[in-house]
Order: structure tokens, then C-alpha cells, then sequence
């Protein structure tokens, strides 16, 4: 069986920014000039403060789950060879909050609080964030 590609984001004007970080290994979030207030994913104004004076930070790239859920089936041949996965929603240190992998350990190990630290998987041309437990499949 040929191998399937995996689905992968589709950068644009307003997230080029974000997958450039990823490429280079640097998980980034916007932030506003204005009030300093942090999120993902990118837009063209401040969700808090409706200013368009942002730009994009780095993150540490450390978080914690949120909630998560383990994929028993896949929807898409290219996930077919991850079942079981976990798809999670972490909040990075920073505020802001993604929807993600997590990686390098058993799903059953995973649960809301745990920590988290970014790490960037291929996907073809793009480079996806990704988690690994703190202190656990290091």
C-alpha cells in the first residue's frame, strides 16, 4: 500500500507567520501592541481589544492539556498507522490555547494537567506542532 499523504495546513497571509516559527522550530503566538493580550490562532485584529496593531512572539512552548480525546479510527488513510492518537487542546504558559497531538506516550497515560513541551513533526512541506509530556518519554 502506497503511503497516503497527511492532510496539512494551508498557510495564508495572516498565518504564514505561524508555520514560518514551525519550520524554524519555534512555536509563535500573536500578540496585540496594544494590550498585550496573547492567542492562536492568527487574525488580522486583537480578540480582546479589536486593535490591529499585532505581531507575532515566540512561546516558551510549554503548556498544560486541557482536554483531549483518543482517535480509535481513523477518518483519513494517513492517520490509519497512528491509531490509537491522541488530539488534545493545550494552553500554552504564555495564554493561548491550540489543538494538537500528543505525543511519546501510551494515550491511556494522558490526562487533563499534565505538562506539555512543543515539539515540530514533518508533514510534507510544513512542520506540525506537536506535544510531548514533561518528564515522560523524554
Amino acid at each position: 500500500m502506497a503511503d497516503t499523504p497527511r492532510p496539512a495546513p494551508v498557510p495564508d497571509a495572516v498565518t504564514a507567520p505561524f508555520w514560518e516559527g514551525c519550520a524554524q522550530g519555534e512555536l509563535r503566538v500573536q500578540e496585540c501592541r496594544a494590550c498585550r493580550f496573547r492567542w492562536l490562532p492568527g487574525s488580522v485584529v486583537c480578540p480582546h481589544c479589536w486593535s490591529d496593531a499585532v505581531t507575532w512572539v515566540a512561546s516558551a512552548g510549554e503548556g498544560t492539556v486541557v482536554t483531549f480525546a483518543v482517535y480509535h479510527r481513523s477518518y483519513h488513510p494517513a492517520f490509519q498507522p497512528l491509531v490509537p492518537y491522541v488530539v488534545a487542546v493545550v494552553e500554552l504558559a504564555e495564554g493561548p490555547r491550540l489543538v494538537s497531538n500528543v505525543v511519546g506516550v501510551a494515550p491511556e497515560r494522558v490526562r487533563v494537567g499534565m505538562p506539555v513541551r512543543v515539539e515540530f513533526q514533518s508533514a510534507g512541506d510544513i512542520a506540525l506542532p506537536v506535544f510531548r509530556p514533561v518528564g515522560e518519554g523524554d
